[in-house]
């Protein structure tokens, strides 16, 4: 694991968060993606990575769910899970996401970066980590990461912006979220298990999408 050195800058990634509802109240704007048609595509890269038939009857674990977002384009893509738990910090986009009456899916309102340890009380098959890692610090994402995997039982996906995009996009005003380190990322994710999966083919290579499975 990577020594974790805080910076100031990381005091509170769900802070971007709490300011977007205040301004927006709960929804897609409140997740900060540029738009949701990039967010459905972002989450079909995940699901393609991860593999349709290790979601397909799965217990299905999103970690920053927003407003359930994920389960309701799963089952838009007729991809019905036996069950999803969505995981959120910010109580008014998990009350949206419940409000949404999908089936077979549960909300639950918690700090993810204090309570990683207790992932395990899902017995989830496999987790998405889709936009949740942007507002961190590439080592605060990377700890995250670390706590999720020995949470699930098949494995886990995420993205995150990544710092190899073309070059327009390197011009690009992020706002409060950061881009990360694509190849040191490639890196922790194969010491953490030979069996890691990637993607950058999307958004010019503004997105990095990783999958990494449980090792035998």
């Amino acid at each position: 694991m990577d020594e974790h050195v805080p910076d100031a800058r990381e005091d509170d990634p769900i802070e971007p968060y709490r300011q977007a509802i205040a301004r927006t109240g709960s929804g897609f704007a409140a997740t900060l993606w540029a738009s949701e048609r990039t967010q459905k595509l972002r989450f079909d890269v995940l699901i393609d990575l991860l593999g349709v038939e290790h979601v397909r009857d799965a217990v299905v674990l999103d970690l920053g769910c927003g407003d359930g977002a994920l389960a309701a384009h799963l089952l838009d893509r007729s991809i019905r899970y036996r069950r999803y738990i969505g995981v959120d910090a910010i109580m008014e986009q998990v009350e949206a996401g419940d409000a949404r009456g999908l089936p077979d899916a549960s909300f639950a309102c918690s700090n993810l970066l204090g309570s990683s340890d207790s992932l395990g009380q899902w017995g989830a098959d496999v987790a998405f980590i889709s936009g949740t890692l942007n507002t961190m610090s590439q080592d605060v994402a990377m700890s995250f990461v670390d706590s999720v995997l020995p949470a699930v039982r098949h494995g886990l996906v995420f993205n995150f912006l990544s710092d190899r995009p073309v070059k327009a996009r390197l011009d690009v005003d992020l706002g409060p979220a950061r881009r990360h380190d694509v190849v040191r990322w490639l890196d922790h994710a194969l010491r953490c298990s030979p069996l890691v999966g990637f993607r950058q083919d999307h958004l010019e290579g503004h997105d990095a999408a990783i999958l990494i499975r449980r090792g035998t």
